[in-house]
């Protein structure tokens, strides 16, 4: 069966890491080489593609599993693991580097926290917090013999955090946590899902500037995630809704002063994004690289 797991997982990696234009070739690596089976557990699985319901597989052939597809943890709850091509596109485009530290809030079973584990290497670290107990114990298993890997039970909006390079948020969100804005390092990168609770958002990438308070942000793409605890706000998802519909495409800065003026794209409490460009950066450091229901 692992010859066949084998087979399946390089088709897979493959296919995804075309569909989502990944140029990084670590990141369809990381994808044929992690293991799908034990962040699922034992078949038949329950599947969906996006909104669709879920059917159930006939039985345990990890085919199934090796799809671009949302795989059922907790399908009652609706809580899944999330579609890989979503993700690979995502990790394309935040660009996560050999040796560098990565906060993941929402680890789930621990799937994707492994890919970022690959991605960071032995001499990077990946902080992975899940609030759910199942999920944490799942994860921490599932997790053990990484060595660069630590999962954490308890909420990932806290005042101490470790710096981070990359903060990577597998939940839905009404803002950006202040806690996840300030863990980041000069030139980190936040990816998050701008989409409380049943909204259909976005991916939004903000990277932190060495100074000032307007930091370059873009939406990667469409997204809807299961909601982050503390962070749902159902009137600001109704507006953010709205925003959509009117484009999201034109967004290209977050700024955390300020009055909203005629550039505001959306205004949150202490925040608002913008559709003008932040000031560009001030030294030659070569800048970062800059569909989905979750």
């Amino acid at each position: 069966m692992e010859d066949r797991s084998t087979k399946y997982r390089a088709f897979y990696a493959q296919l995804i890491c075309a569909a989502a234009k990944a140029a990084d070739p670590r990141i369809e690596q990381a994808f044929r080489m992690v293991r799908r089976e034990p962040f699922v557990g034992p078949g038949p699985w329950s599947i969906s593609f996006g909104s669709h319901p879920y059917v159930v597989t006939p039985d345990d052939d990890p085919a199934f599993i090796y799809q671009n597809a949302l795989l059922a943890l907790d399908a009652a709850r609706g809580l899944n693991i999330g579609m890989p091509g979503a993700h690979a596109y995502w990790l394309s485009r935040c660009a996560v580097r050999e040796g560098e530290t990565v906060v993941q809030i929402g680890a789930g079973s621990g799937y994707y926290t492994a890919i970022l584990a690959h991605l960071v290497g032995p001499g990077g670290r990946v902080h992975a917090y899940e609030i759910d107990p199942r999920l944490s114990a799942l994860a921490r298993d599932n997790l053990k013999d990484i060595a660069h890997v630590d999962v954490r039970e308890r909420s990932g909006i806290a005042s101490d955090l470790p710096a981070a390079d990359v903060i990577y948020v597998c939940a839905g969100a009404a803002q950006p946590a202040a806690e996840w804005l300030e863990a980041l390092r000069p030139g980190g990168r936040l990816v998050f899902p701008l989409a409380p609770e049943g909204t259909l958002g976005g991916m939004l990438m903000i990277t932190r500037p060495d100074n000032g308070a307007i930091w370059p942000a873009t939406f990667l793409s469409r997204a809807q995630f299961i909601g982050c605890a503390g962070l749902q706000d159902s009137e600001v998802g109704r507006r953010l809704s709205e925003a959509f519909a009117r484009g999201w495409e034109s967004v290209q800065s977050l700024r955390r002063e300020g009055a909203p003026d005629e550039t505001c794209w959306f205004a949150g409490k202490g925040w608002w994004l913008s559709t003008a460009p932040a000031p560009p950066p001030t030294d030659s450091a070569p800048p970062y690289a800059d569909i989905t229901q979750i």
